[in-house]
């Protein structure tokens, strides 16, 4: 299986550093967002410490071994991650969130830990194929909150799961078969909370696909980009 891909990742305008880090090796069919957290310097270090530990996975694997090889990566990360934060005299959370995708053999493997999510575009529609690991998520599932009261809640920016926040890291997958003319876009929350589905969706249908990773980019920087953000898509060919 062949891919077209694009990747953008941009500090925003109102952040001094970018703590995001992504990896595209379409030789591996290997893709990852990584959205750092921890103040100056620590997100950017646990973001980085995350994709290069998922670019050290070895190729030729099927997205399903790949997976469970990335979750273990991220599991030793995690304790890396937890020990750092433990060298200061304040001992303080040095983590990241994590979104990644492996495709081949006809099937694709998603694996995910925090808020950072992954969609799939197939026959004129898009899907989420992620779950937010974040409070708002839980008080949705829970019937507590409305899905449309969730980008306006005051809590809208606590996640539940991130590589480096718990001693135990619990990492999600899903998968499924992938066909020529998908299209997964993985991004930070600093897309997702300021493009929605269906721009992505006509973004994608209406442009190549450099054009509209290009065309993302700049909606986001229009309306402000207060965070970070960090975006991959992969078309399969």
């Amino acid at each position: 299986m062949g891919f077209d891909c694009a990747i953008r990742t941009h500090v925003g305008l109102k952040r001094k550093l970018n703590e995001d880090s992504v990896l595209g090796l379409p030789d591996k069919a290997l893709w990852a967002v990584a959205d750092g957290m921890g103040g100056h310097e620590a997100g950017e270090v646990a973001s980085a410490k995350v994709v290069e530990a998922l670019s050290e996975l070895p190729d030729g694997q099927h997205p399903e071994q790949q997976a469970g090889l990335a979750v273990k990566a991220l599991t030793r990360v995690n304790q890396e991650l937890i020990d750092l934060g433990h060298e200061g005299i304040e001992h303080k959370t040095i983590g990241s969130t994590v979104v990644g995708l492996s495709i081949g053999d006809g099937q694709y493997r998603c694996f995910w830990a925090g808020d950072s999510r992954a969609y799939r575009i197939r026959d004129g529609g898009i899907v989420q194929i992620t779950r937010d690991h974040s409070l708002v998520q839980d008080l949705i599932a829970a019937k507590m909150l409305e899905p449309e009261d969730a980008e306006s809640h005051p809590n809208a920016n606590v996640i539940t799961r991130a590589v480096g926040a718990a001693e135990e890291l619990k990492v999600d997958t899903v998968g499924g078969v992938a066909f020529h003319g998908d299209i997964f876009v993985l991004g930070s929350d600093g897309l997702t909370r300021l493009v929605s589905q269906i721009e992505i969706l006509a973004a994608l249908y209406s442009k190549p696909i450099e054009d509209a990773a290009d065309a993302l980019l700049a909606k986001v920087l229009e309306r402000g980009a207060p965070d970070n953000v960090s975006f991959v898509i992969v078309r399969v060919q």
